[in-house]
């Protein structure tokens, strides 16, 4: 196990590279549909000076747990809410939390300092860990959390000191976990963990009964309590709400079985030795701790088949499996290490230096392609170029010369550099590759409310992206067909499908419709029409 000092020369390049992966670049792309969601909550938290009863533009959100959105609202208030880089603050630091945790459960597992380096560098690395980690919605919250549960869990589990402080740690970051986004990673990721870790070390129920009586109790308070109080505060609602939540669970984004079975694919950098890792017969006598090992795997492979019973299926619901699967790749890239300058067979080394030079290709080749995306534009870029086209290439060379000389050590940490270099060169980038020309935000139409001392509202429903843009709620006219419920107002904004253009025009004789702009907050060129609203001022016939 790990000496103190040996953890913090360990932690110091764990934390470099996962700041640099998870800090660069956090407020250049694009707000998607589920940042939105979260963050007009956040926002409309603060301007509503309620923090129980959420809403989205200004209706019912009980969909999803309010703790994210708590900590959202939190960085909002102390950095502004038009800084989308502290928009995103909160979910970094709650995958920095991630990944500390999972290193120090590497560590409690008895692995060495190194191996428990390699395994967080392994795991913030791993492509949708990476892009959850950057990306403010509910998921990486609850499952971070959860690894905290676990780790004290396995404290309770392993350690005979300390058992009420870690089973309640572990009750607390469970009902944290559960206050994120409900049950999901209590089913997806704790449960996995509990038979896992009986299959291979049997649970001591007999002597910890009560600790884990007393996690699980005090975990369940903590995350009901925020449903306890919506379903008595607002019933019609919450209850209509999680109707719909549980039958989506069913009929929507309904994927086979089988849907998640390349799932070792979404660890990106990592997709070939993981899947070598998952193969139990070749790994089971080259690891040096078997039970260590037989542990991660069935932690991995119970986590897909849960997920896989469930009808519905999205990339992102991976991210639970995604952290054993890390700590399993782990074994695999630690016997390489060990291993490879003089005990590897020939078809072992061939297939290491495979996906070693795939890598190795990709920083060669990197600098090319950026000029050949940005063309002229790279003159502008120049100094970020060559910084990035200097640290792929070196990566590439360090990754050949890895392998040449048995060192793979060198090359694996070269791949890492190789992940960021390319991080920190194309997020910045962003916006040049996809721009759109006729872009047009929709606070340009809240300057326009302003302008006309009007109030806004739109015709159906409105996408959250453009609820964050605009900067507050836009009411929905409730409309059937060509009829519509008119504000009782002389004049009004209204937004409209561009599809329903002919109807504004003829809602109400008595009004005039004048297009004055119209909402595009694509930032490429391929149309959504629920990003794309026309904005009408209707006014009343003199």
């Amino acid at each position: 196990m790990a000496t103190n000092p040996q953890m913090f020369r360990n932690i110091l390049p764990l934390f470099f590279v996962s700041s640099i992966l998870l800090f660069w670049g956090l407020g250049k792309l694009d707000v998607n549909i589920m940042e939105a969601r979260n963050f007009v909550t956040a926002r409309e938290m603060v301007q509503n000076n309620e923090y129980l009863l959420t809403t989205l533009n200004g209706q019912p959100r009980y969909e999803k747990p309010p703790l994210p959105s708590w900590l959202t609202a939190a960085s909002g208030v102390v950095f502004g809410f038009d800084s989308l880089f502290a928009m995103r603050l909160p979910v970094v630091l709650i995958t920095m939390l991630l990944v500390f945790a999972f290193y120090l459960f590497s560590v409690q597992l008895k692995l060495t300092s190194k191996h428990a380096l390699q395994n967080g560098l392994i795991l913030v690395t791993s492509f949708y860990v990476f892009f959850a980690g950057r990306d403010n919605q509910w998921d990486m919250y609850t499952h971070s959390f959860m690894m905290v549960s676990v780790l004290f869990l396995w404290k309770l589990f392993t350690s005979a000191t300390n058992q009420w402080k870690n089973s309640l740690l572990s009750g607390l970051f469970l009902g944290f976990s559960i206050l994120s986004k409900g049950p999901v990673s209590a089913y997806a990721m704790l449960l996995p963990f509990l038979i896992s870790y009986g299959i291979v070390y049997r649970v001591p129920f007999r002597k910890k009964w009560a600790y884990f009586a007393a996690m699980l109790f005090s975990g369940m308070i903590i995350g009901a309590s925020w449903y306890i109080y919506v379903r008595l505060k607002d019933p019609a609602s919450f209850q209509t709400i999680a109707s719909r939540e549980a039958a989506n669970w069913t009929s929507y984004e309904v994927k086979p079985f089988y849907y998640y079975w390349d799932f070792f694919v979404q660890s990106g950098l990592w997709a070939i030795p993981s899947l070598v890792a998952l193969t139990y017969p070749y790994m089971k006598t080259r690891v040096r701790d078997l039970k260590s090992y037989q542990f991660a795997l069935f932690w991995t492979l119970l986590g897909i088949v849960f997920l896989s019973a469930i009808p519905e299926k999205k990339v992102r619901y991976l991210v639970p499996v995604l952290i054993p699967l890390a700590l399993t790749t782990g074994f695999y890239i630690e016997y390489l290490i060990q291993n490879f300058k003089f005990s590897l067979l020939n078809w072992e080394k061939a297939l290491a230096s495979t996906f070693s030079s795939a890598i190795a290709l990709v920083g060669f080749a990197f600098p090319f392609a950026i000029a050949f995306v940005l063309k002229e534009r790279l003159a502008s870029h120049y100094f970020l170029f060559i910084i990035s086209s200097v640290a792929t290439i070196a990566g590439a060379v360090i990754i050949i010369r890895g392998l040449i000389s048995g060192k793979f050590n060198s090359a694996f940490y070269a791949m890492i550099s190789i992940f960021v270099a390319i991080v920190i060169a194309t997020l910045p980038l962003y916006k040049e590759v996809v721009s759109n020309p006729n872009y047009a935000s929709a606070k340009k139409a809240l300057s326009i409310e302003q302008d006309y001392h009007i109030k806004t509202y739109s015709l159906s429903a409105v996408a959250p992206e453009i609820i964050w843009d605009f900067g507050k709620p836009i009411p929905v006219i409730n409309s059937l067909g060509n009829q519509a419920s008119v504000p009782d107002e002389l004049k009004f904004g209204l937004l409209v499908d561009v599809k329903d253009s002919s109807v504004v025009k003829g809602f109400s004789p008595k009004y005039i419709a004048k297009k004055l702009y119209r909402i595009n907050l694509h930032y490429n060129k391929n149309l959504k029409e629920r990003l794309v609203k026309d904005y009408y001022l209707i006014s009343q016939k003199e």
